[in-house]
C-alpha cells in the first residue's frame, strides 16, 4: 500500500508543491541581513577563537608547564617544551599551537589548573602563508595582553552560566 501511495505521490508531484507553498510563504516577508565588515553579530562569551596565553596581575605568565594541554590535544597542534628556573618551578621555554591543525575544540582551556591558555573571542585574523599560523609563545602572550579586558569580562560572564 505504501508503495502505491509513494508512487501516486510521486505522480501528482505532491512534494514539488509543498516547496513551492513553502517558497511563496518567505517570499514576501522581511529579510534578516547582516552587512558583515560594518555590522557584526553578538557573540556568546563561551566562543572559541584565537588563543591567548594569559599573565597574572604581576606580569609573570601563567602557564606552569604541566603539559595537560599538550597531552589533551585531539589534533596534536600543542607543543610545549619547559625547563627549571632559579627558584625550581617550572616554566616553558616554548609553547607552540599550530592553527591549521588546531580543531578549537576548547579541551586545552578546560584542561588547564591555572586558567593559563584560553581561546578568545577574536576571530578575525589569517595568514597568507603556513609559518603565519603558527602561534608562538612571543605571539600568544601578546594576544594575552591585549585580550586581556576581554577574557577577565568573559571569565565573569561564564561564571554566570554555570
Amino acid at each position: 500500500m505504501n508503495a502505491i501511495g509513494g508512487y501516486l505521490k510521486s505522480l501528482t508531484l505532491v512534494e514539488l508543491l509543498k516547496g513551492m507553498q513553502l517558497t511563496g510563504k518567505r517570499l514576501f516577508t522581511r529579510k534578516f541581513t547582516i552587512f558583515y565588515p560594518e555590522e557584526k553579530t553578538p557573540q556568546s562569551p563561551r566562543f572559541r577563537g584565537l588563543h591567548a596565553l594569559r599573565r597574572y596581575p604581576n606580569g609573570e605568565e601563567r602557564c606552569i608547564a604541566c603539559k595537560l594541554c599538550e597531552a589533551v590535544c585531539p589534533a596534536l597542534a600543542i607543543t610545549i617544551e619547559s625547563a627549571p628556573r632559579d627558584d625550581g618551578t617550572r616554566r616553558t621555554t616554548r609553547y607552540d599551537i599550530d592553527l591549521t591543525k588546531c580543531i578549537f575544540c576548547g579541551f586545552c582551556e578546560e584542561s588547564c589548573p591555572v586558567d593559563s591558555i584560553v581561546e578568545t573571542r577574536h576571530y578575525e585574523y589569517h595568514g597568507e602563508q603556513r609559518g603565519d599560523l603558527l602561534m608562538t609563545k612571543d605571539k600568544l602572550l601578546a594576544n594575552g595582553d591585549r585580550f586581556e579586558a576581554q577574557i577577565a569580562a568573559d571569565r565573569g560572564a561564564e561564571a554566570r552560566y554555570r
